[in-house]
């Protein structure tokens, strides 16, 4: 079967283009949107991740702007995925945010990136112990934003409260934390333990999950609860090279995976949701209605649609 019309929830650029560039122009955001629709992705999520919190805002209000001058860009893109800066400032979690710009969660810090939105932020992930009144996490729920955890070492308590707090999904499990870790009570564990309680991203390139451990994920979750993300940076469909993702510098090698400079951590993804529905399909051997499910549908229902019209 040959897999189309894809949804990413998650993505931080495309074919050569970083979406958390300053200077991004209608040209830059319009060569993106017509590569992925080239591509069979019908709807994505720009993705901002942490930074500044005026140069976050900054970088939204531009997509919204750029957004409403084109109707291809308009049909590509959904809406806003934020992540960051309210994730945790501990090595390994906080993964290739900018540790300086990840802080505790307030309202008065939240409310810009909201309001440059203008109703267009779908998902905001944060880690549940930089809200640990749930303040935040209450108050965009109630607001229709669906909040997930993401780059976080919450304990199961954190985690629980937030949950009970509204929050409803995980921001691409098994990433975003460190090499090593507990054994046994660890956030995939913990998260995994919450599985009929959350809807669950997952980037299935091989290389930030092993297909094996990919697998015994989605026995865990089930495919009715997760979902597949890019989690695409500006390499995405372009091959070997540096790239952008806001100030850093990224290089891809030969095996096509984005990797920091000294090999801490991946830093996105250069994998297609194409590719990711091939690896699905032949690297999992996943039926074709699960593959739909996991690149389609789930995310399709997520942000309150049932079909693609």
């Amino acid at each position: 079967m040959t897999f189309s019309n894809f949804i990413d929830l998650q993505i931080n650029g495309y074919a050569g283009i970083d979406f958390n560039q300053d200077d991004l122009t209608q040209e830059d955001l319009l060569t993106a949107c017509a590569a992925l629709d080239r591509d069979q992705v019908q709807k994505v999520l720009v993705t901002i991740i942490t930074d500044d919190i005026s140069r976050m805002a900054a970088r939204i209000g531009r997509i919204v702007q750029l957004r409403s001058s084109d109707p291809l860009i308009q049909r590509v893109v959904a809406g806003i995925h934020i992540e960051g800066p309210f994730i945790s400032t501990v090595a390994g979690y906080v993964g290739a945010h900018p540790v300086a710009a990840a802080t505790e969660a307030t309202w008065d810090l939240a409310a810009p990136l909201l309001e440059a939105g203008e109703g267009l932020v779908k998902i905001f992930t944060l880690a549940p112990e930089q809200d640990p009144s749930q303040q935040l996490t209450r108050r965009l729920t109630n607001d229709g934003v669906i909040v997930s955890a993401g780059h976080t070492n919450a304990t199961i308590e954190e985690l629980d409260a937030a949950i009970d707090a509204g929050l409803s999904m995980f921001t691409h499990l098994g990433n975003g934390c460190p090499r090593l870790m507990d054994r046994h009570d660890n956030i995939i564990q913990r998260v995994l333990s919450r599985s009929d309680r959350l809807q669950i991203g997952l980037i299935a390139d091989g290389a930030h999950v092993p297909f094996f451990t990919l697998r015994n994920y989605l026995k865990m979750i089930g495919t009715e609860r997760a979902f597949v993300v890019s989690d695409a940076i500006a390499a995405a469909g372009c091959g070997p090279g540096v790239y952008a993702l806001g100030d850093q510098q990224v290089t891809v090698g030969n095996d096509g995976v984005p990797r920091a400079d000294d090999d801490s951590h991946l830093v996105g993804s250069a994998t297609t949701m194409q590719q990711m529905a091939e690896n699905l399909s032949t690297q999992m051997g996943l039926s074709d209605s699960d593959v739909l499910a996991l690149t389609q549908e789930n995310p399709l229902r997520i942000l309150g649609q049932t079909s693609l019209a």
